[in-house]
């Protein structure tokens, strides 16, 4: 039997009305973990690396006990594979002939011809555009054709072929994408083996020439210009990649850790303070703070305010600019004479591989909600490196954006949607526009801080 409709409406209506309140508590539920439980910002592609770095890494192909490189030999292996998603090994022994001119290596024995670029940021097209080429070229066996030129150097150590194309010539690229990697790759050869730098910018080699002859003791051959055919017994094309600035024992040859890599450091520089002081170094009665200064984008717009109330704070005070004509003997020897080091995010803070052990680093965090950058680029580094690390994150009555946009603004009031657009939305908005004005209060409470972490003299 129909019922009547004055009893079915109020059904109706109450089904429906459940049914709007079901959906609005999801979407609620919705907004509120995606705006507060989970990660708003698109993962980098430094903090992709560092959570995926080792679905790649085959342990099989490393000898981390005994004479290091048999892993090379083995002809059932290919020539070329992956150590890390940022970075690619070719290895090879045999009759090897360098034809650097013309960006072709003859090999014989080899199983096929591979085309490989020596630099870590294999998963970054924009950086790996700017890196020459090596094609890999079998000979001598029944089905090769290649004709190799005659070899016009002999020499009798293994060569290790790396470039300082992509992002090399940023300080932070530089450790990151070149020397952490090499090291970690060469370290074992105790100096006997021969350096072919692809890509080589004079300036570039002159700067970390003092490193470069600690891990070999041959001078470096800029191989794309040299017109020798250089032959060798073995060779090893492309550095390992761990992690940003990182090394992870269990998986280098020796087991060396980044404490090695900056003891390697403080021999090529003949850095002096092996540990920082609350009191400062010898001859000294307060420790030192040293200012990275920047005249481009995050700047200090207070800087000498800032460096007035450090020295009020009994800081000894340094400012300083480094860029691709610092001297850099000198300018490692004046990071190793701070016991505090700060600046805003930026390349200049890599500087922090020259500190002493225990000084503290205080990297100033531009407003924008950059934590997840700052993290994986210095934050993480500083414990490997045996350095004590600060944030100070800047708020928006510190940041210059606030006189560039009104106060309702998106950029302002939704910086984490911002993230969402993308790196070239992050670096536009808040890393090439921006500049600072710390709070001398807060920077004076800061650098208190900073001092109780120092050790006692």
């Amino acid at each position: 039997m129909k019922q009547p409709r004055g009893r079915q409406e109020p059904r109706r209506m109450g089904n429906a009305a459940m049914v709007v309140t079901m959906l609005v508590s999801l979407c609620v539920l919705t907004y509120i973990k995606a705006r507060y439980c989970s990660n708003p910002f698109p993962k980098p592609a430094e903090e992709l690396e560092v959570a995926e770095v080792d679905e790649d890494y085959d342990s099989t192909r490393y000898k981390l006990e005994g004479p290091i490189g048999e892993e090379d030999f083995d002809p059932s292996r290919p020539t070329c594979y992956n150590t890390s998603k940022r970075s690619e090994r070719c290895a090879a022994v045999g009759d090897i002939r360098v034809d650097g001119n013309h960006s072709k290596i003859y090999i014989s024995p080899l199983d096929r011809e591979w085309r490989t670029k020596p630099y870590a940021r294999r998963h970054d097209p924009v950086a790996m555009d700017d890196v020459r080429e090596y094609t890999l070229v079998p000979f001598g066996g029944a089905n090769d054709t290649a004709v190799p030129p005659l070899c016009t150097v002999n020499h009798s150590v293994p060569a290790f072929l790396f470039s300082n194309g992509g992002f090399a010539g940023n300080l932070y690229h530089d450790y990151t994408d070149v020397l952490v990697p090499l090291f970690t790759s060469t370290h074992h050869f105790g100096g006997e083996v021969r350096f072919l730098l692809s890509g080589m910018k004079d300036w570039w080699n002159d700067k970390f020439t003092p490193l470069f002859r600690q891990l070999s003791r041959y001078e470096v051959i800029d191989v794309d210009n040299d017109r020798e055919v250089h032959c060798f017994p073995r060779i090893v094309i492309g550095a390992t990649f761990h992690r940003a600035m990182g090394i992870d024992p269990s998986r280098s040859p020796g087991g060396v850790t980044v404490a090695d890599f900056k003891r390697l450091l403080r021999r090529a520089f003949r850095l002096e303070r092996a540990v920082a002081s609350r009191s400062g170094a010898p001859r000294r009665d307060r420790p030192r703070l040293l200012i990275i200064s920047r005249k481009s984008s995050r700047r200090f717009l207070n800087e000498r305010a800032m460096a007035h109330a450090a020295a009020l704070a009994r800081f000894d005070v340094r400012i300083a600019e480094p860029d691709n004509h610092t001297d850099m003997p000198n300018f490692a020897r004046l990071v190793n004479s701070a016991d505090v080091m700060m600046g805003v995010h930026g390349a200049g803070l890599t500087n922090m591989v020259f500190l002493p052990s225990r000084a503290v680093l205080i990297q100033v965090v531009p407003f924008g909600g950059l934590e997840w950058l700052t993290r994986v680029t210095f934050k993480d580094p500083a414990r490997d490196m045996d350095v004590n690390y600060m944030e100070y994150n800047v708020s928006l009555e510190e940041s210059s954006l606030r006189d560039l946009y009104p106060e309702d603004h998106f950029y302002l009031k939704h910086p984490y949607d911002v993230h969402k657009k993308g790196w070239d939305a992050i670096k536009t908005v808040y890393l090439d526009k921006q500049n600072v004005r710390l709070n001398l209060t807060r920077f004076t409470k800061t650098l208190e801080q900073a001092r109780h972490l120092l050790p006692e003299p």
